[in-house]
């Protein structure tokens, strides 16, 4: 039977599964965005996780459910960078090998720190498409096993486990804020949550530059849309035409989705940086921009997810100090 949706009994067990090789990270008051809103918003500081990103939690379930022989052939992946890097930290651990493939658009500091855990890295075409045709390769010739960055049961369940530990730190949530991008981190963390509070409302965040799950949900299937250079580079890729679980998930689950431009992207680094004390990458700022930007409205708490930090530092530098508005999207 073909599993079509990741249920709370899946994520209760990731969390069993993963437990000791990932943080729980911290929930913390932002009094800062809470006055901007007139309502608490608690910030979800996974960008503190080990790796710098929540993609460690699919990563470390997905590898600890992997047979002794599937671990023994190593494994593969596309990724614009966080999700390489999280396989690559779970390969580690295991001894075992991991191939991680990405395009020309994946920020250079993410490429470098993937090599430095161990893992081959695989440069392939100007998107995450084009990557995903030499893991296809590798799956083929040599018989890898493909764990892919987002459309994958153990994946789902492992990110899942966050929306777990965030409706437990804030119970009375009315509102969740999460990343979209090809929706396995939007689509555990509304199961989790949807099943725990069903009254919580859980909506996806994104670029408004080749946001591939929204156009699909728009489209009412999977499509494909041209991938851009954007400040928020981890949620870029498409969702695949063949997708099985997070279009389908995302499209029952998620309440709405809201989309940004690159400024106030940009202004939701600033923010983190200057107001809350925290390094972001653009993909983890896009909560705190939507709530900069007037997107939100709520009668209750909010939890925003920041959800990764691995932005390269030069890039950071400028924009907090106003020197680049957007060079990625020019």
């Amino acid at each position: 039977m073909i599993m079509t949706q990741v249920t709370l009994e899946h994520i209760r067990a990731a969390r069993e599964r993963i437990a000791g090789k990932v943080e729980r990270t911290p929930t913390v008051l932002s009094q800062s965005l809470s006055d901007e809103l007139g309502a608490q918003v608690h910030l979800k500081l996974e960008h503190r996780q080990t790796t710098g990103s929540f993609k460690l939690r699919g990563a470390s379930n997905a590898i600890a459910s992997l047979s002794a022989e599937q671990k023994a052939r190593g494994v593969v992946a596309a990724s614009t960078g966080n999700h390489g890097r999280a396989l690559a930290h779970a390969a580690k651990l295991e001894g075992m090998r991991a191939v991680i493939c990405m395009s020309r658009l994946v920020p250079g500091n993410k490429l470098e720190e993937i090599r430095r855990l161990g893992a081959e890295v695989r440069i392939v075409g100007d998107s995450q498409d084009d990557a995903q045709q030499e893991v296809d390769r590798l799956v083929a010739q040599e018989g890898l096993v493909m764990l892919p960055p987002f459309d994958h049961p153990d994946i789902i369940a492992g990110q899942g486990t966050l929306g777990l530990e965030m409706i437990e730190q804030v119970p009375d949530a009315a509102l969740v804020l999460v990343q979209l991008s090809g929706g396995g981190l939007a689509s555990g963390v509304a199961s989790a949550i949807k099943a725990v509070s069903p009254r919580t409302k859980v909506i996806g965040v994104s670029m408004a530059r080749g946001a591939a799950m929204k156009a699909s949900l728009d489209a009412g299937h999977p499509v494909l849309v041209e991938e851009l250079p954007t400040l928020a580079d981890s949620l870029g890729g498409g969702i695949g035409l063949d997708n099985r679980l997070t279009f389908a998930m995302c499209r029952d689950l998620l309440d709405d989705v809201i989309l940004l431009s690159e400024d106030e992207i940009a202004a939701g680094i600033r923010h983190a940086y200057a107001r809350e004390r925290e390094i972001i990458e653009g993909a983890g700022a896009v909560g705190i921009a939507a709530l900069l930007a007037g997107k939100i409205t709520t009668n209750g708490p909010v939890v925003v997810l920041l959800s990764g930090r691995n932005i390269d530092m030069d890039a950071h530098r400028k924009i907090v100090c106003g020197e680049a508005r957007s060079e990625r999207a020019a």
